[in-house]
């Protein structure tokens, strides 16, 4: 099968940190492929490179070999500017804090990077509020984060995440500052949106239970990537 049936392709990834005469390899020719509409669980202990890994996917850190290809178009040789247009298009991202504005309402969060994509401010609005009712927020649209919830917060993050309608979503813990009801909460509403747009993703979790509702797990140890 051609890269360009994977949403997002990882070939042979590596990464390296060397701190003073140390040699730490959190990556070791990892590969994975995401197919579209698929929800990837993501598992390992802190600091076996969970992060590492998803900022890498998600074209915020290059490898120190291998290659990342998003939607067909290997991203390794592209210039900075190129891997930021190919991000803005293609992924979406949630972490496990909502990094929501302050200052603005959680309709106003999930239309701004629409704007910055080039839509209008009536057209952003629409899908913003489109996006908001599908994850249940629909009457919170005009609410600040600081009135909101932490899982309506990570709510609005997530809607914000696929506001541009990616082909890949990323999310790093995303229910990780949550009780377990909230979590469990968050967790359906994201499944939901994921299941709805078709998109592919991949989720880093501590959580077993949640991993296992997903359609399958890899799990990284030792900088190498089972499952």
């Amino acid at each position: 099968m051609s890269d360009a049936a994977f949403p997002l392709s990882l070939q042979e990834i590596k990464r390296t940190f060397v701190q003073g005469d140390r040699r730490l390899d959190v990556l070791r020719s990892v590969s994975l492929d995401l197919r579209a509409g698929e929800i990837v669980a993501l598992v390992g202990q802190s600091g076996s490179g969970k992060s590492t890994l998803l900022h890498i996917a998600g074209l915020l850190e290059r490898p120190d070999g291998g290659e990342v290809v998003v939607d067909g178009r290997p991203a390794g040789t592209q210039s900075d500017s190129a891997r930021t247009t190919l991000r803005r298009r293609f992924l979406g991202f949630v972490y496990q804090y909502h990094h929501l504005l302050p200052e603005f309402s959680a309709l106003e969060n999930v239309m701004l990077p629409q704007m910055l994509n080039g839509l209008s401010r009536r057209e952003a609005r629409v899908r913003a509020a489109e996006l908001l009712a599908m994850v249940r927020l629909k009457d919170r649209g005009d609410h600040r984060p600081g009135r909101l919830s932490g899982g309506e917060q990570q709510r609005v993050a997530i809607a914000r995440a696929v506001a541009n309608a990616p082909r890949v979503l990323l999310a790093d813990e995303p229910t990780g500052n949550l009780d377990s009801e909230t979590a469990d909460t968050v967790f359906r509403q994201l499944l939901a949106l994921v299941r709805e747009t078709g998109m592919a993703a991949l989720i880093a979790t501590h959580n077993v239970e949640l991993a296992e509702r997903m359609d399958r797990t890899v799990t990284l140890k030792d900088g190498v990537l089972t499952g």
